[in-house]
């Protein structure tokens, strides 16, 4: 029987294999040691376990409305609001995995397919950093050094952070972090800001192409810019598509008809200075700071103890409502250009050559541009930066490129070439304005807007700003006399020239008010008519007969802070207010006598969820429900046959002088509104105090300078400045039937015993006249 002969193998192919095998066990073996290399930290420093399972980013605080609206944030660096993986779109999650990371689900934080054919090609068919090892690099690694033994201590690092980062957290969690992290530019922090500055949306409402835009920036979003490289970051929003129908997330047909659309960019920048309701956000900053200031952080081991209100992801709830918020603005907007292009008109050098200023001498036009130069930004900087005051001055001489507030361009700015000087000139010929709106029973502020642009003119004419409040503080006159003396709005005074002397009530002189037209009609009014037309001489007779200290007394429970001195010439509105302290005062008529405090803050939250601040109201029992109710009648008159009556019309119709601000405003109200117009000595401020059942809003408009204004009450007068806004804002309001506002008359106490229906009232005054009449007559 035959022997089996084995064959021997050559003997350099079994050293081929032996070294083969050494090769590939010594690889596999150094690949190991550099892993662990790393992970022992020989190449630099890792974060610590507790760090991975719980990595800091900054994160934006968020301003919430009322009606769940985002108003903004505050934040330095990184405007970044994180979503969770259930907020993600499906088609913006197979749009990450099929361009960046199509076996993500498979592997454990390294792709090893990838990686040997990156090495193999040595990179020249795409890379093989996985979504966990990018998300590494952007959260512990960094930005990629140019020196290639840094990279492959980098690229280490990444392996090993990858890995830490696949057993802490699971697949979901780790493409929301990675879409919540990367920096989108333009201020664009995480997806949820990229969804909202690109497309003004939330990133569960993303289109599959919108998807693939903001995916395709992951690469580079400094070059595929779509603002500034539109065409380069199409094709790669395209390229993007193309893997989608690769991997069959969509059908090639579907991916033929989405590359030929074009990208539709709704850009929404978010800034501090642009967006909704920029006056209010920076009252909200400063509320904030203080807040703050008050309550320290829970201490936590590596933590801050303070808040930061740019850096800890806050959550603040407002009583902003966005949409009565929108309403107000563009009520300012809409009757601001129009009032602005006819003060142009009136102030023309030729018209008035001292423009924008009336009524003053060089001197005190010198004295108000060396004022506004001292207290600039540019004279406060170079003074810092150690210049001499001579060449601070000469700086403000010399002419330089600016970009200018211009109410004629679209955009509200113009470039130009100007001094300095010449520029603060410029902006003292714009007319400001500023107005709030609150709900009297809870205080809370629907809408705040401090001026006419925040960008160019960011003095906050609510809270900041005090000016006079002319005829508008007559009502708590008038409150006074009916909360004392129990009068009716159907009493009547007569229209005479009134004076009281001097010393009876502080004044030093002898006072003597004339009304606002220097006639006196002699004949009696009744209260309701003397305040719905400014009657002045009513007025020093109700505050000569309670006293000013009354009055005072009045105001300061009503929220007012100024010091204010108890002479008989506040009656008309001589001492400084704001509107946010006037809208509170006049809520309480509306509350029947409850005053609360304007709230604009409900609540505060972490970036966990966990309540740091509640609101409790501050109310107080200042008026009676009886003396609350008379003076809202007293005030119907206002825009029942008074100052405010243009309410009730449309001006489109029926505009006479007042057409070139008037004309397209066709208000037609018809429902209840109390209401009270002010203008203030040579026509410096126009206010209007408007109120609803459930809103009361108020309105200033006004030059910078009490010497920047109109020439004639025709103009300057606050039924013309300041109440077509209101009109305006109510309108929009009632236009939006979800917002609720109030069309019912305002509710009458039950056993009213100030009667307000001037029929009964008079009928009642013939009653008593004729009892007198008949005891004179009995013989006793």
């Amino acid at each position: 029987m035959a022997k089996t002969v084995k064959k021997k193998a050559p003997q350099g192919f079994l050293k081929y294999i032996k070294w083969f095998w050494i090769l590939f066990v010594s690889g596999i073996a150094l690949f190991a040691l550099l892993f662990l290399s790393a992970s022992w930290g020989l190449f630099g420093e890792l974060p610590p376990y507790e760090y991975l399972e719980n990595p800091q980013t900054n994160l934006a605080s968020q301003i919430v409305s009322s009606d769940g609206e985002l108003l903004g944030k505050f934040y330095l660096d990184d405007n970044r609001t994180d979503v969770t993986y259930d907020e993600l779109p499906e088609n913006l999650v197979n749009t990450l995995i099929a361009s960046e990371d199509i076996r993500f689900r498979e592997h454990s934080g390294i792709d090893a397919r990838g990686t040997l054919r990156a090495a193999f090609y040595l990179g020249k068919r795409g890379g093989a950093s996985t979504i966990t090892q990018q998300l590494a690099r952007q959260l512990f690694v960094g930005v990629r050094s140019r020196n290639k033994l840094e990279t492959i201590q980098q690229k280490l690092k990444e392996w090993v952070l990858a890995t830490r980062l696949e057993r802490s957290y699971t697949k979901e969690e780790i493409i929301a972090m990675y879409l919540n992290i990367y920096d989108f530019g333009n201020n664009a922090d995480g997806i949820r800001s990229a969804s909202r500055i690109y497309f003004g949306k939330e990133p569960k409402d993303l289109k599959v192409e919108e998807s693939a835009m903001l995916v395709g920036m992951l690469q580079n979003s400094s070059l595929f810019n779509p603002l500034r490289r539109e065409e380069i970051t199409l094709k790669k929003r395209n390229i993007v598509l193309g893997q989608l129908a690769r991997y069959d997330y969509i059908t090639e047909q579907e991916r033929d008809s989405l590359q030929a659309l074009k990208m539709d960019i709704n850009f929404n920048p978010e800034s501090h200075r642009e967006g909704l309701a920029t006056y209010f956000r920076m009252y909200l900053q400063r509320f904030m700071k203080g807040w703050i200031d008050k309550n320290p952080k829970p201490a936590r081991e590596g933590e801050r103890d303070r808040y930061n209100l740019y850096l800890d992801g806050l959550k603040i709830y407002t009583t902003i409502d966005s949409r009565m918020q929108l309403n107000a603005e563009e009520a300012v907007t809409e009757h601001m250009e129009r009032l602005q292009a006819e003060f142009f008109v009136q102030n023309t050098k030729e018209r008035n050559p001292t423009t924008p200023f009336l009524d003053l001498t060089p001197e005190e036009t010198n004295g108000i541009m060396e004022r506004a130069m001292k207290t600039s930004e540019r004279w406060r900087k170079m003074k810092d930066a150690g210049k001499s005051e001579k060449e601070i001055r000469e700086s403000f001489t010399k002419k330089t490129e600016m970009t200018v507030f211009d109410w004629k361009s679209d955009t509200r700015e113009k470039d130009t070439i100007l001094t300095p000087l010449d520029s603060i000139r410029y902006y003292k010929t714009f007319l400001r304005a500023s107005m709030m709106s609150m709900e009297p029973q809870s205080g809370h502020v629907k809408a705040w807007v401090g001026g006419v642009d925040y960008k160019h003119f960011q003095y906050d004419n609510v809270i900041q700003g005090a000016r006079q409040a002319g005829s508008t503080f007559k009502p708590f006159v008038y409150a006074a006399a009916i909360d004392q003396l129990r009068l009716s709005p159907c009493e009547t005074l007569p229209d005479t020239q009134y004076c009281i002397e001097a010393g009876k009530h502080g004044n030093l002189e002898p006072w003597c008010p004339r009304n606002s037209d220097f006639k006196y009609s002699g004949k009696d009014m009744t209260l309701k008519y003397a305040l719905a037309n400014s009657v002045n001489t009513v007025t020093a007779q109700l505050i000569d007969k309670v006293g000013p200290k009354s009055v005072v007394s009045i105001v300061k429970n009503l929220g007012f802070t100024n010091e204010i001195l108890p002479v008989p010439a506040i009656a008309l509105g001589t001492e400084l207010v704001n509107v946010y302290e006037m809208v509170g005062a006049y809520g309480a008529f509306a509350n029947q006598g409850v005053y609360v405090k304007p709230v604009m803050v409900t609540r505060i939250e972490d970036k966990n969820g966990a309540v740091l601040y509640e609101y409790v109201p501050e109310t107080k029992d200042v008026l009676s429900k009886e003396v609350s109710y008379a003076m809202v009648d007293l005030m119907k008159g206002v825009t029942q046959g008074g100052s405010g009556t243009r309410l009730r019309h449309n001006y489109n119709r029926n505009n006479t002088v007042y057409k070139e601000v008037m004309t397209g405003y066709p208000y037609e109200l018809s429902n209840p509104i109390a209401g009270k117009t002010g203008t203030t000595q040579n026509n410096s401020d126009g206010w209007f105090m408007g109120m609803v059942p459930n809103l009361v809003t108020g309105v200033w408009v006004g030059g910078e300078e009490r010497s920047v204004h109109f020439k004639n009450i025709a103009y300057g007068q606050g039924a013309t400045m300041a109440l077509p806004i209101w009109g305006l804002y109510m309108k929009k309001n009632y236009a939006n039937e979800e917002l609720g506002i109030s069309t019912d008359d305002f509710e009458k106490p039950e056993n009213m015993s100030i009667e307000t229906d001037c029929a009964k009232f008079n009928e009642g005054q013939q009653k008593d006249v004729d009892l007198e009449e008949d005891l004179e007559d009995l013989d006793f």
